[in-house]
Protein backbone atom coordinates (compact mmCIF):
# COMPACT_ATOMS: atom_id res chain seq x y z
CA UNK A 1 0.00 0.00 0.00
CA UNK A 2 1.37 3.37 -1.03
CA UNK A 3 1.97 6.06 1.55
CA UNK A 4 -0.39 9.06 1.39
CA UNK A 5 0.93 12.00 -0.58
CA UNK A 6 1.36 14.61 2.13
CA UNK A 7 3.52 17.11 0.24
CA UNK A 8 1.03 17.74 -2.65
CA UNK A 9 -1.74 18.15 -0.10
CA UNK A 10 0.29 20.72 1.84
CA UNK A 11 1.05 22.61 -1.39
CA UNK A 12 -2.64 22.75 -2.31
CA UNK A 13 -3.48 23.91 1.21
CA UNK A 14 -0.85 26.66 1.03
CA UNK A 15 -2.18 27.86 -2.34
CA UNK A 16 -5.73 27.87 -0.99
CA UNK A 17 -4.72 29.95 2.04
CA UNK A 18 -2.78 32.31 -0.21
CA UNK A 19 -5.84 32.82 -2.40
CA UNK A 20 -8.05 33.49 0.61
CA UNK A 21 -5.65 35.96 2.22
CA UNK A 22 -4.92 37.88 -0.99
CA UNK A 23 -8.03 37.70 -3.18
CA UNK A 24 -7.97 39.27 -6.61
CA UNK A 25 -11.12 41.39 -6.34
CA UNK A 26 -11.80 43.56 -9.40
CA UNK A 27 -12.22 47.26 -8.74
CA UNK A 28 -13.79 48.07 -12.10
CA UNK A 29 -14.71 46.16 -15.23
CA UNK A 30 -13.30 47.34 -18.55
CA UNK A 31 -16.06 47.47 -21.19
CA UNK A 32 -14.66 49.94 -23.68
CA UNK A 33 -14.01 48.30 -27.04
CA UNK A 34 -15.41 44.93 -25.94
CA UNK A 35 -17.50 43.15 -28.57
CA UNK A 36 -20.37 41.04 -27.31
CA UNK A 37 -20.25 38.82 -30.39
CA UNK A 38 -16.52 38.20 -30.14
CA UNK A 39 -16.81 37.48 -26.43
CA UNK A 40 -19.67 35.03 -26.94
CA UNK A 41 -17.77 33.19 -29.65
CA UNK A 42 -14.59 33.00 -27.58
CA UNK A 43 -16.55 31.56 -24.67
CA UNK A 44 -17.95 28.92 -27.00
CA UNK A 45 -14.50 28.25 -28.45
CA UNK A 46 -13.09 27.89 -24.93
CA UNK A 47 -15.74 25.30 -24.10
CA UNK A 48 -15.03 23.39 -27.31
CA UNK A 49 -11.29 23.27 -26.61
CA UNK A 50 -12.06 22.10 -23.08
CA UNK A 51 -14.00 19.14 -24.50
CA UNK A 52 -10.89 18.02 -26.36
CA UNK A 53 -9.20 16.85 -23.15
CA UNK A 54 -11.93 14.39 -22.05
CA UNK A 55 -12.13 13.23 -25.65
CA UNK A 56 -8.40 12.60 -25.61
CA UNK A 57 -8.81 10.62 -22.39
CA UNK A 58 -11.29 8.26 -24.04
CA UNK A 59 -9.13 8.02 -27.15
CA UNK A 60 -6.02 6.99 -25.23
CA UNK A 61 -8.03 4.83 -22.83
CA UNK A 62 -9.18 2.67 -25.71
CA UNK A 63 -5.63 1.98 -26.82
CA UNK A 64 -4.27 0.40 -23.64
CA UNK A 65 -4.89 -2.87 -21.86
CA UNK A 66 -7.85 -3.32 -19.56
CA UNK A 67 -5.91 -2.88 -16.33
CA UNK A 68 -4.50 0.51 -17.39
CA UNK A 69 -7.64 2.14 -18.78
CA UNK A 70 -8.49 4.14 -15.64
CA UNK A 71 -4.96 5.37 -14.98
CA UNK A 72 -4.46 6.36 -18.63
CA UNK A 73 -7.72 8.28 -18.73
CA UNK A 74 -6.96 9.96 -15.41
CA UNK A 75 -3.70 11.29 -16.82
CA UNK A 76 -5.75 13.54 -19.10
CA UNK A 77 -8.38 14.46 -16.52
CA UNK A 78 -5.79 15.27 -13.84
CA UNK A 79 -4.10 17.67 -16.27
CA UNK A 80 -7.27 19.78 -16.21
CA UNK A 81 -6.94 20.32 -12.46
CA UNK A 82 -3.17 20.58 -12.03
CA UNK A 83 -2.52 22.88 -14.99
CA UNK A 84 -5.48 25.10 -14.06
CA UNK A 85 -3.96 25.73 -10.62
CA UNK A 86 -0.51 26.41 -12.11
CA UNK A 87 -2.02 28.73 -14.73
CA UNK A 88 -3.87 30.85 -12.17
CA UNK A 89 -0.92 31.03 -9.77
CA UNK A 90 1.96 31.78 -12.14
CA UNK A 91 1.49 30.14 -15.55
CA UNK A 92 -0.40 32.97 -17.22
CA UNK A 93 2.21 35.43 -15.98
CA UNK A 94 5.07 33.35 -17.37
CA UNK A 95 3.37 33.10 -20.75
CA UNK A 96 1.82 36.55 -21.14
CA UNK A 97 3.39 38.71 -18.44
CA UNK A 98 5.83 41.55 -19.01
CA UNK A 99 8.59 40.21 -21.21
CA UNK A 100 11.99 39.35 -19.77
CA UNK A 101 14.42 39.22 -22.66
CA UNK A 102 11.70 38.03 -25.03
CA UNK A 103 11.98 34.51 -23.57
CA UNK A 104 9.79 34.40 -20.47
CA UNK A 105 7.20 36.58 -18.76
CA UNK A 106 7.53 38.27 -15.41
CA UNK A 107 5.81 35.97 -12.87
CA UNK A 108 4.72 39.00 -10.85
CA UNK A 109 2.61 40.51 -13.63
CA UNK A 110 -0.52 38.39 -13.18
CA UNK A 111 0.46 36.51 -10.02
CA UNK A 112 -2.63 34.71 -8.66
CA UNK A 113 -4.60 36.29 -11.55
CA UNK A 114 -3.95 39.76 -10.16
CA UNK A 115 -5.36 42.32 -12.58
CA UNK A 116 -6.88 39.74 -14.92
CA UNK A 117 -10.54 40.25 -14.03
CA UNK A 118 -10.34 44.04 -14.34
CA UNK A 119 -7.36 44.33 -16.68
CA UNK A 120 -7.26 45.89 -20.10
CA UNK A 121 -7.82 43.54 -23.05
CA UNK A 122 -4.80 41.78 -24.52
CA UNK A 123 -3.29 43.92 -27.32
CA UNK A 124 -3.71 41.16 -29.92
CA UNK A 125 -7.27 40.39 -28.75
CA UNK A 126 -8.62 43.85 -28.03
CA UNK A 127 -12.33 43.02 -28.44
CA UNK A 128 -12.64 40.42 -25.67
CA UNK A 129 -12.06 40.73 -21.89
CA UNK A 130 -8.64 39.76 -20.62
CA UNK A 131 -10.12 37.03 -18.39
CA UNK A 132 -11.74 35.35 -21.40
CA UNK A 133 -8.41 35.43 -23.23
CA UNK A 134 -6.70 33.95 -20.16
CA UNK A 135 -9.13 31.07 -19.87
CA UNK A 136 -9.01 30.40 -23.60
CA UNK A 137 -5.23 30.10 -23.41
CA UNK A 138 -5.60 27.89 -20.32
CA UNK A 139 -7.35 25.20 -22.34
CA UNK A 140 -4.36 24.88 -24.67
CA UNK A 141 -2.02 24.75 -21.70
CA UNK A 142 -4.14 21.88 -20.34
CA UNK A 143 -4.27 19.72 -23.44
CA UNK A 144 -0.57 20.05 -24.34
CA UNK A 145 0.81 17.79 -21.58
CA UNK A 146 -2.22 15.53 -21.97
CA UNK A 147 -1.20 14.92 -25.60
CA UNK A 148 2.15 13.60 -24.42
CA UNK A 149 0.59 10.87 -22.27
CA UNK A 150 0.09 8.63 -25.29
CA UNK A 151 3.86 8.19 -25.62
CA UNK A 152 4.29 6.93 -22.06
CA UNK A 153 1.03 5.10 -21.45
CA UNK A 154 1.42 2.04 -19.23
CA UNK A 155 5.09 2.89 -18.66
CA UNK A 156 5.22 5.70 -16.11
CA UNK A 157 4.34 6.09 -12.45
CA UNK A 158 1.41 8.42 -11.84
CA UNK A 159 3.32 10.65 -9.42
CA UNK A 160 6.18 10.89 -11.89
CA UNK A 161 3.71 11.94 -14.56
CA UNK A 162 2.32 14.73 -12.37
CA UNK A 163 5.83 15.99 -11.67
CA UNK A 164 6.69 15.85 -15.37
CA UNK A 165 3.50 17.73 -16.23
CA UNK A 166 4.30 20.54 -13.79
CA UNK A 167 7.89 20.91 -14.98
CA UNK A 168 6.86 20.77 -18.66
CA UNK A 169 4.24 23.48 -18.14
CA UNK A 170 6.63 25.83 -16.35
CA UNK A 171 9.89 25.18 -18.22
CA UNK A 172 8.74 24.34 -21.75
CA UNK A 173 5.18 25.43 -22.52
CA UNK A 174 5.16 28.84 -20.80
CA UNK A 175 8.45 30.08 -22.35
CA UNK A 176 7.49 28.81 -25.80
CA UNK A 177 4.06 30.44 -25.55
CA UNK A 178 5.67 33.70 -24.50
CA UNK A 179 8.22 33.66 -27.32
CA UNK A 180 5.56 32.86 -29.92
CA UNK A 181 2.40 34.70 -28.83
CA UNK A 182 3.66 37.69 -26.83
CA UNK A 183 4.18 40.90 -28.84
CA UNK A 184 7.66 41.21 -27.30
CA UNK A 185 8.47 37.53 -27.70
CA UNK A 186 11.67 36.50 -29.46
CA UNK A 187 10.02 34.26 -32.06
CA UNK A 188 7.16 36.73 -32.56
CA UNK A 189 9.64 39.48 -33.46
CA UNK A 190 11.29 37.12 -35.94
CA UNK A 191 7.99 36.88 -37.78
CA UNK A 192 6.77 33.52 -36.48
CA UNK A 193 2.98 33.32 -36.67
CA UNK A 194 1.11 30.56 -34.85
CA UNK A 195 -2.65 30.90 -35.24
CA UNK A 196 -3.72 27.41 -34.13
CA UNK A 197 -1.02 26.19 -31.74
CA UNK A 198 1.10 24.36 -34.28
CA UNK A 199 4.30 25.59 -32.67
CA UNK A 200 3.35 26.09 -29.03
CA UNK A 201 1.11 23.05 -28.61
CA UNK A 202 1.79 20.42 -31.23
CA UNK A 203 5.51 20.85 -31.80
CA UNK A 204 6.31 21.03 -28.08
CA UNK A 205 4.07 18.05 -27.31
CA UNK A 206 5.39 16.10 -30.29
CA UNK A 207 9.06 16.53 -29.46
CA UNK A 208 8.42 15.81 -25.79
CA UNK A 209 6.43 12.69 -26.70
CA UNK A 210 9.24 11.50 -28.97
CA UNK A 211 11.72 11.94 -26.15
CA UNK A 212 9.48 10.13 -23.68
CA UNK A 213 8.86 7.28 -26.11
CA UNK A 214 12.60 6.82 -26.69
CA UNK A 215 13.69 7.51 -23.11
CA UNK A 216 11.28 5.31 -21.16
CA UNK A 217 12.26 1.75 -22.01
CA UNK A 218 10.48 -1.08 -20.26
CA UNK A 219 11.11 -4.78 -20.66
CA UNK A 220 8.06 -7.04 -20.92
CA UNK A 221 7.75 -9.64 -18.22
CA UNK A 222 8.71 -13.17 -19.14
CA UNK A 223 5.86 -15.15 -20.62
CA UNK A 224 3.58 -12.12 -20.98
CA UNK A 225 2.19 -11.54 -24.46
CA UNK A 226 1.14 -8.20 -25.88
CA UNK A 227 -2.47 -7.38 -25.10
CA UNK A 228 -5.00 -6.03 -27.55
CA UNK A 229 -6.63 -2.63 -27.09
CA UNK A 230 -9.68 -2.36 -24.90
CA UNK A 231 -13.03 -2.54 -26.66
CA UNK A 232 -15.21 0.32 -25.47
CA UNK A 233 -18.89 -0.62 -25.33
CA UNK A 234 -20.87 1.37 -27.86
CA UNK A 235 -24.66 1.24 -27.98
CA UNK A 236 -25.73 0.57 -31.55
CA UNK A 237 -28.83 2.54 -32.61
CA UNK A 238 -31.79 0.65 -34.03
CA UNK A 239 -34.09 2.05 -36.66
CA UNK A 240 -37.16 0.25 -35.31
CA UNK A 241 -36.82 2.04 -31.95
CA UNK A 242 -35.65 5.40 -33.28
CA UNK A 243 -38.49 5.88 -35.75
CA UNK A 244 -41.41 5.73 -33.25
CA UNK A 245 -39.49 8.02 -30.89
CA UNK A 246 -38.88 10.62 -33.60
CA UNK A 247 -42.53 10.59 -34.67
CA UNK A 248 -44.01 10.42 -31.16
CA UNK A 249 -44.89 14.11 -31.13
CA UNK A 250 -46.76 13.96 -34.46
CA UNK A 251 -50.14 12.29 -34.48
CA UNK A 252 -50.37 12.21 -38.27
CA UNK A 253 -46.93 12.72 -39.82
CA UNK A 254 -46.81 13.53 -43.48
CA UNK A 255 -45.26 10.92 -45.79
CA UNK A 256 -42.28 13.13 -46.60
CA UNK A 257 -41.48 13.62 -42.91
CA UNK A 258 -41.78 9.91 -42.17
CA UNK A 259 -39.51 9.06 -45.09
CA UNK A 260 -36.86 11.58 -44.00
CA UNK A 261 -36.84 10.27 -40.43
CA UNK A 262 -36.63 6.70 -41.69
CA UNK A 263 -33.58 7.53 -43.82
CA UNK A 264 -31.82 9.13 -40.85
CA UNK A 265 -32.71 6.20 -38.63
CA UNK A 266 -31.44 3.64 -41.11
CA UNK A 267 -28.21 5.61 -41.65
CA UNK A 268 -27.65 5.89 -37.90
CA UNK A 269 -28.20 2.17 -37.45
CA UNK A 270 -25.84 1.37 -40.30
CA UNK A 271 -23.18 3.68 -38.84
CA UNK A 272 -23.50 1.97 -35.49
CA UNK A 273 -23.12 -1.45 -37.07
CA UNK A 274 -20.01 -0.36 -38.96
CA UNK A 275 -18.47 1.35 -35.96
CA UNK A 276 -18.84 -1.67 -33.70
CA UNK A 277 -18.12 -4.31 -36.30
CA UNK A 278 -15.57 -6.80 -35.00
CA UNK A 279 -13.84 -9.76 -36.57
CA UNK A 280 -14.83 -13.27 -35.62
CA UNK A 281 -13.62 -14.48 -32.25
CA UNK A 282 -10.87 -17.02 -32.11
CA UNK A 283 -11.45 -20.17 -30.08
CA UNK A 284 -11.33 -19.59 -26.32
CA UNK A 285 -10.85 -15.86 -26.81
CA UNK A 286 -12.62 -13.84 -24.05
CA UNK A 287 -15.06 -11.14 -25.02
CA UNK A 288 -13.17 -8.33 -23.28
CA UNK A 289 -10.08 -8.87 -25.42
CA UNK A 290 -11.73 -8.74 -28.81
CA UNK A 291 -9.77 -6.48 -31.14
CA UNK A 292 -11.30 -3.33 -32.52
CA UNK A 293 -10.96 -2.51 -36.22
CA UNK A 294 -8.11 -0.15 -36.90
CA UNK A 295 -10.37 2.42 -38.53
CA UNK A 296 -12.58 2.61 -35.44
CA UNK A 297 -10.09 4.80 -33.57
CA UNK A 298 -9.84 7.12 -36.54
CA UNK A 299 -13.59 7.49 -36.73
CA UNK A 300 -13.87 8.17 -33.00
CA UNK A 301 -11.09 10.74 -33.18
CA UNK A 302 -12.53 12.47 -36.21
CA UNK A 303 -9.90 11.24 -38.63
CA UNK A 304 -10.52 10.41 -42.23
Amino acid sequence: MQKPAIIPLLILLAISLWAVLSPSVPTSIVTEGISAGDTAWMLMATALVLLMTPGLAYFYGGMVSNKNVISTMLQSFVAMGVISIIWVVVGFSLAFGDSIGGVIGDPRTFLMFKGVLDGKPWPLAATIPLVVFAFFQLKFAVITPALITGSMAERINFRSYVLFMILFSLLVYAPLAHMTWHPDGWLFKLGVLDFAGGTVVHMSAGWAALKMACGIVTKPAAGVMATSPTTAPIQKPRADTFLPLALSNKTQPRPAEAAAVLVVAKASAASGEALTAEPALKPNQPNHSRPVPNNTYGMLAGGR
